[in-house]
């Protein structure tokens, strides 16, 4: 076993082999995944004469599979083991891409094509998604299950930055079917990492046991937990209505700005640069996300949300796209943290399964409706809307939670002088620091 160190910097998960393996293919697979995102918004918006009703309703499709598997998905982690599983979802994944693309570089590519493989593709990500995420504490362990977490975000925005540049740039050049077939090839970079690990330095938790109500039991346990209800519902809100940025800056960056394919790619690369930032940040935290951090992640992603869609110019928008990013990787990986590190091993799977639900699990009903609000009003429209919301959402819950008798807020003076003094959330049995809601709630 590769020895684990809490402490050794912004990289300790990297120490483990299995985890190295496992970040070096990711990033490989989720550039094609993010070209292929890209590419699926824009051959959408080509179908439909440029519909952003369309985009929400494909969204709708690929994403409304996590309401009825998610989490069954993480059942099915609880119960087995994670990497087999992950190995069947990519190849899955893969051949969905392989058929869009030879439909599209046929020729005979049609709009209910893209319905029916983007639902098929929804239902494999709804099981792989909290498979991936429980999969993570095994491969590093609880020490480093934080810095992997940010090491994770980091990944998946670094890909997030050149997937859809590259699109852009692609789509102008070789159209969208060579990209979704481009895609195809990147899978095989997870899939040689997770044929290569090393089982025996693997460390699974024990494995569920069959029985009936497993699924009722993990809802039954989120909800019997003040801060892990919270953070779903405030998830919930954030996610469904904040986090609509494919509608909104595809429709944007062709109706609004009278742009091509490269400047929605550039817009998209500009927001994962801000959640890049976020990701850095976190992985250099030495101590684990706090319940105030996701708190006022959300109120303040919900403010510059709001500014998104008010600044006029594209550049303008590009630009406040940063912030927007950064906050909205801190409010994920918090909440993230926060579920991993305080649930008994025995419910992870099922836990993580609940976040993605309450994650993409509102995306059929926000997307639809985003979609047609764009339409309707105004391409900005989805953004003010969507942020206003999750200001709100974030304001909520912080005051739910200090209404309540189990929070205090305190008047926290820095030391040294020369900066303002900060307001400090601090819970007495609800998760302030992970290792304080371990305790709290007695989990091994």
């Amino acid at each position: 076993m590769v020895p684990r160190d809490p402490d050794s910097g912004m990289f300790a998960a990297l120490r483990n082999r299995n985890y190295r393996l496992w970040a070096s293919g990711q990033i490989v697979s989720l550039v094609g995944t993010w070209m292929q995102r890209i590419a699926q918004d824009w051959l959408v918006l080509t179908l439909s004469d440029g519909n952003a009703l369309a985009v929400g309703i494909v969204m709708a499709l690929q994403f409304g599979p996590t309401l009825f598997l998610s989490v069954w998905g993480g059942v099915l982690a609880d119960r087995y083991d994670k990497r087999r599983i992950l190995i069947f979802t990519q190849w899955a994944s893969a051949l969905c891409a392989l058929v869009m693309g030879l439909l599209d570089v046929g020729g005979i590519v049609e709009m209910w094509h893209v319905f029916v493989i983007a639902f098929a593709l929804g239902c494999v990500s709804a099981v792989d998604a909290p498979v991936r995420q429980s999969f993570t504490i095994e491969m590093v362990g609880k020490e480093n299950l934080s810095n992997a977490i940010a090491l994770n975000s980091m990944t998946f925005n670094t890909a997030r930055i050149i997937g859809p540049a590259i699109a852009g740039v692609l789509i102008n050049v070789i159209g969208t079917g060579w990209v979704f077939l481009l895609n195809v090839a990147t899978f095989a970079g997870v899939l040689i990492a997770l044929y290569l690990m090393n089982t025996k330095e693997l460390t699974p938790s024990e494995p569920a046991p069959r029985a009936k109500g497993q699924v009722r039991d993990g809802f039954r346990y989120v909800w019997g937990r003040k801060d892990l209800r919270v953070i779903m519902l405030t998830v919930f809100m954030v996610s469904t209505f904040g986090l609509n940025f494919p509608i909104s800056l595809a429709v944007m960056a062709r109706t609004t700005f009278d742009r091509g394919a490269d400047a929605y790619g550039l817009l998209s690369t500009t927001l994962a640069v801000g959640t890049l930032a976020g990701a850095v940040y976190a992985a250099r935290r030495k101590d684990p996300p706090r319940l105030r951090t996701f708190l006022f992640a959300a109120t303040a992603f919900g403010a510059f949300e709001i500014a998104v869609g008010l600044m006029p110019t594209y550049p303008l928008v590009a630009l406040m796209l940063i912030p927007a990013g950064a906050l909205t990787l801190t409010f994920s990986t918090s909440a993230m943290n926060i579920l991993q590190m305080s649930v008994p091993s025995e419910m992870r799977g099922r836990v993580m399964g609940i976040y993605m639900l309450s994650f993409l699990g509102g995306t059929p009903l926000g997307s639809p409706v985003l979609g047609w609000v764009a339409d309707t009003v105004d391409p900005r429209a989805p953004l003010i809307v969507g942020g206003a919301i999750s200001l709100l959402a974030g304001a909520f819950a912080g005051v739910y939670l200090l209404r309540s008798e189990r929070l205090k807020l305190r008047l926290k003076m820095p030391e040294g002088g020369g900066r303002l003094p900060v307001f400090d959330v601090r819970p007495a049995v609800v998760c302030d620091a992970a290792e304080q809601a371990v305790e709290a709630n007695r989990v091994p």
